[in-house]
């Protein structure tokens, strides 16, 4: 079994993790007409707001309730009942999740029971969704707030079973993916083409393939978001064939999605490398009732297999640090163990029963500071990470491939897919490239020995 390390040190030096908040707004994000709102002070929202405009250069509807040290006090229901109002009325959204804060869950705030005193007040309102979500952000991080908010809109706008499937004709086609933070914009819009390649209709939850791929609208500033899975998809659960749930973190909502639906569901903890996207297509193959991929995907498996040979001259042994979410953490580290690199180090900033088995000499539960050390101390000749790592990397005098959230100095990787047989190639050939043009620039080639070669005689 793989063997955690968690960090001991009193305080984050160089933190990794990201909050719950900010997760529960990244899912929202990917609901059409859909708008976050955050019930804590100005700056919790603002930072939230900050972090995402610069991950993906676009606009982000995100509201907030407000707060101050004394309503926080003396009761801050008035604070959420006028903003839910003011939103309904002012932006008519479909959506609303109401997510709390630090400060909101140190007063105490019962938000479930703000939501039903909200819909006796507010009948004519009847026609926006308002879920509650408890999001504190002094426990867990970015993809637990992330899942505990796909789980709470599954719970609250998803019919029960008895009436889930209302058009079974769509049942042969109709697919539904559940996709954790781990799965970017450009990743959702790849497995949704992987989907219908098969002949098959995706329904991805939440899809920000489509709300944030930077898509140019024809309309003016939209306060809420301009695409996404409707709500309507919602209630169409029930008609599905399957369920691919891509991300140990999404658990939970499957279970709950199950439940509601009776669809079967099929689960995978990432979906890099070349065995993960082999059973991904195998299950395709099994919903559309197909003997063998189609020519096109069978194509792009055997580029993958000669990225693989391609790139293990490079990639082959050199040491490698990865920290990010664990879901992201996994698949990281298994393309990065199926192209022959080292993975000497991997940190994830909260515990997960994913990295458990993950192909790691060190799996560290902690920060960037865990990640600057150990890479130093293991001598990492590659980070990969979010833009947070880039001074890691500088300082540790390696290249860094940035992934995960959020990346701020460069533009357009989160458009660019990681997953599948096509996402795994071009990111060997991306990972390959940049150690290559590192070695260029600084001179460090690195002599080649044999594994076949006794360390003696070497």
């Amino acid at each position: 079994m793989t063997r955690i390390e968690r960090s001991t040190s009193p305080l984050s030096v160089n933190p990794l993790k990201a909050s719950q908040p900010v997760g529960g707004t990244l899912a929202t994000l990917g609901f059409r007409g859909a708008v976050p709102l955050l019930h804590g002070a100005q700056g919790c929202t603002a930072f939230g707001k900050v972090y995402f405009v610069r991950h993906f250069n676009e606009p982000i509807p995100l509201q907030t309730t407000a707060i101050d040290p004394i309503s926080a006090v003396l009761g801050a229901d008035d604070n959420v009942l006028g903003a839910l109002d003011t939103l309904c009325g002012k932006s008519a959204p479909a959506l609303i999740t109401l997510l709390t804060t630090g400060l909101s869950e140190a007063e105490g705030t019962d938000i479930e029971r703000l939501v039903r005193t909200f819909r006796e007040a507010h009948p004519e309102h009847a026609g926006t969704a308002v879920v509650p979500v408890n999001t504190p952000d002094f426990v867990g991080s970015l993809e637990s707030g992330y899942a505990a908010t796909v789980e709470a809109i599954i719970e609250h706008l998803v019919p029960e079973a008895a009436s889930a499937g209302t058009r079974p004709g769509r049942a042969a086609r109709q697919v539904n993916l559940l996709l954790s933070d781990a799965v970017s914009p450009g990743d959702a819009e790849a497995l949704c083409e992987l989907l219908e390649a098969f002949g098959l209709e995706p329904v991805a939850i939440p899809d920000l393939g489509a709300s944030m791929d930077g898509h140019l609208e024809d309309g003016d500033f939209s306060p809420v978001t301009t695409d996404g899975t409707p709500l309507d998809a919602l209630r169409e659960c029930g008609n599905a064939a399957a369920t691919v749930v891509v991300g140990a973190s999404l658990h939970a909502a499957a279970d709950r999605l199950r439940a509601r639906t009776g669809v079967p569901d099929y689960r995978f903890d990432h979906l890099m490398g070349l065995h993960a996207t082999d059973r991904l297509v195998m299950v395709l193959c099994a919903i559309a009732g197909r003997e063998v991929p189609p020519p096109r995907v069978q194509r792009q498996r055997r580029q993958l297999q000669d990225a693989l040979l391609d790139t293990h001259s490079v990639l082959g042994t050199t040491p490698v640090g990865v920290a990010a979410e664990a879901d992201l953490l996994a698949g990281l580290t298994t393309l990065l163990h199926d192209a022959g690199a080292e993975v000497t180090t991997a940190v994830a900033p909260e515990r997960s029963p994913v990295l458990d088995g993950l192909p790691a000499g060190r799996v560290a539960v902690g920060d960037l500071e865990a990640l600057e050390h150990h890479g130093r101390e293991d001598g990492v000749e590659l980070i990969l990470g979010s833009g947070h790592a880039a001074a890691t990397a500088g300082r540790l005098g390696v290249p860094i491939l940035q992934c995960g959230y959020p990346i701020w100095e460069r533009v357009g990787l989160h458009a660019r897919p990681r997953v599948g047989y096509r996402g795994s190639r071009d990111t060997l050939f991306e990972l390959a490239n940049t150690l290559l043009e590192h070695r260029e620039v600084h001179g460090d080639v690195r002599p080649y020995r044999s594994i076949y070669r006794s360390a003696d005689a070497a």
